[in-house]
């Protein structure tokens, strides 16, 4: 993970001194609520879909219960088992991502990185998430997530979180 901040053109530490602290594991437990988008590469919307979330801490790991609900009717549900490490660093997993997902808090930010495999059309394609999550204040965080394959950018996933 590492090699994938330092070569970003914004760095995990310039968030360092911003308030208030992300604190992903006081965020995220109990119930918090988000709504998001969708957009293709030509920045076009894609998919509307909300989400329920439960958050359980058991000391050094956070369990998130994610229930999407999406415009269209679908549903589905994603379980992310994400452990705390040393130095504001995260490693987690979920069902459908491929291997660990990782990332890194500093100040207000969290850069968490994964790839998973993606249903589009019928088709399977494996692309990489790229998350940048701000807290804004005590119940508010903004997400936005590059969606990439081969290194390129071919949609973007914004979120927007409210803790209940």
């Amino acid at each position: 993970m590492s090699s994938m901040i330092a070569g970003c053109s914004t760095k995990i530490e310039d968030y360092k001194q911003s308030q208030p602290s992300l604190n992903l594991f006081e965020y995220f437990e109990g119930k918090t609520v988000a709504w998001g988008m969708v957009q293709d590469y030509t920045g076009a919307q894609t998919r509307r879909f909300s989400v329920d979330i439960v958050g359980t801490v058991q000391a050094d790991t956070l369990t998130l219960v994610e229930d999407f609900i999406f415009a269209d009717g679908e549903t589905s549900q994603r379980i992310w088992t994400i452990v705390r490490l040393e130095d504001g660093r995260y490693e987690g997993s979920a069902p459908d991502v491929i291997g660990k997902a990782s990332g890194q808090e500093a100040g207000n930010a969290l850069y968490w990185e994964y790839e998973m495999e993606l249903d589009v059309d019928g088709d399977r394609y494996r692309v990489g998430f790229e998350d940048w999550m701000y807290r804004h204040d005590d119940k508010r965080l903004f997400n936005i997530a590059a969606i990439k394959k081969f290194g390129v950018e071919v949609g973007t996933v914004t979120l927007f979180f409210e803790k209940q």
